[in-house]
């Protein structure tokens, strides 16, 4: 992302650092859930919480060699966890991580878009009771038309925010299962 361009909010969601963490977390509750099921012992599972970090800089310097920016990953955290990283990504596969990120992702940007068009609606309200009685120029086929209020004309892109703001919360809600 152009720094410039981005909020830095926006931006963090998109940083390595953020999608190892969210790699981490994954990998971590599989665990949990293996650990939970008897498939693996809740020692190293809790050992992993406890020991897992990672170092973006050491990752990409393993997938350099490796080519594979998952496995550079798990061998990176096997550096920190030992020998209860064996148990790391056991049973998932690369693209069990990397879809569930995404989504995770796009999931809390859509949460930063949403509560974005959520001002604006609030300050599109605002406007449009407040100038309920200033009046404009209308607009038809792209020439003047009858007079109306500028209040009325704001009230028009409030209800237009509001059906996208529908749209987008409909999106997370799928984007957020992986549909």
């Amino acid at each position: 992302m152009i720094p410039r361009y981005s909020r830095p909010e926006m931006t963090q969601i998109w940083t390595d650092e953020s999608r190892f963490q969210i790699w981490f977390e994954i990998e971590a509750h599989a665990c949990d859930a293996q650990a939970e099921l008897g498939v693996i012992p809740k020692e190293d599972a809790k050992t992993i919480w406890e020991k897992g970090q990672f170092d973006v800089n050491r990752i990409h310097e393993i997938e350099a060699e490796t080519r594979h920016d998952v496995i550079a990953f798990l061998t990176n955290l096997a550096e920190y966890i030992g020998a209860p990283a064996r148990f790391v990504h056991q049973g998932m596969t690369s693209s069990d991580v990397l879809d569930t990120t995404l989504a995770i992702q796009l999931s809390r940007a859509s949460d930063l878009i949403i509560s974005g068009i959520k001002r604006v609606m609030e300050a599109l309200k605002t406007r449009a009771e407040e100038h309920k009685h200033t009046p404009t120029m209308g607009r038809s086929h792209g020439i003047h038309a009858e007079p109306v209020t500028f209040g009325l004309k704001l009230a028009g892109f409030f209800a237009e925010f509001s059906r996208c703001r529908e749209r987008l919360v409909a999106a997370k809600r799928e984007i957020a299962t992986c549909a």
